[in-house]
């Protein structure tokens, strides 16, 4: 796709949103039904594929097939039901695209939108979920600003307290080399919302390094 014809992409994208905040009820929308095609397609694609890895790869690849809309639905602010925005979020994840999956967190968030209808978390769940697993499994790309963000963004979402744990206990290992009184106070938090956090031994080392500071 040209930049002229992204520009019109988007374009069309935005002015579509701002007519209607429920584009999936319009008949007249070409742009999103033409991007519920293509998504209907590349889904398609994706249950074709048993291994995770290739899975990620293919969304790696498609992704920018959609960004031209996705700018132009975010730029309306329009805040409308749509599956592919609220897809597009969870396959950014996946494909390790955390900063454009945090600009359409903020987004789905702010409107209320559901996830997509496979999927039983709600929207604050997934997003804090998925950021907290993926820090807590070593990713890297996940730093302490898009956690605390996430944090930000979901604080008044409803999700398991297990959830909020882990987000709080991802924070908390994030902090501890650089703001041990921090860290512990999230490592804390993470075993009050569930005391099967993983966190009492860290909680414990920390309290002894803190304590061991104060006495020097």
């Amino acid at each position: 796709m040209t930049p002229a014809e992204k520009h019109r992409q988007r374009m069309a994208a935005k002015q579509e949103a701002e007519r209607n905040t429920d584009p999936s009820q319009s008949k007249n929308h070409t742009a999103y039904e033409r991007q519920l095609v293509q998504l209907a397609e590349h889904k398609r694609q994706l249950k074709s594929i048993q291994s995770i890895e290739k899975k990620i790869e293919l969304k790696k690849q498609i992704i920018p097939e959609y960004t031209a809309y996705l700018s132009g639905v975010l730029e309306a602010n329009a805040g409308g039901a749509d599956e592919v925005v609220t897809t597009l979020l969870l396959w950014c994840i996946d494909a390790g695209d955390y900063e454009s999956a945090l600009s359409i967190a903020d987004y789905c968030l702010r409107h209320k939108l559901p996830t997509p209808d496979a999927h039983q978390r709600t929207m604050g769940t997934v997003i804090a979920e998925e950021f907290a697993d993926n820090s807590l499994k070593g990713v890297e790309a996940i730093t302490l600003g898009m956690l605390t963000a996430v944090n930000e963004l979901t604080k008044e979402s409803d999700m398991p307290d297990q959830v909020r744990a882990k987000l709080h206990k991802a924070i908390g290992y994030q902090l501890r080399d650089t703001d041990k009184a921090t860290a512990l106070a999230e490592l804390q938090r993470a075993l009050e919302l569930n005391t099967a956090a993983g966190v009492k031994k860290d909680i414990e080392k920390l309290e002894r390094e803190i304590k061991a500071a104060a006495s020097n």
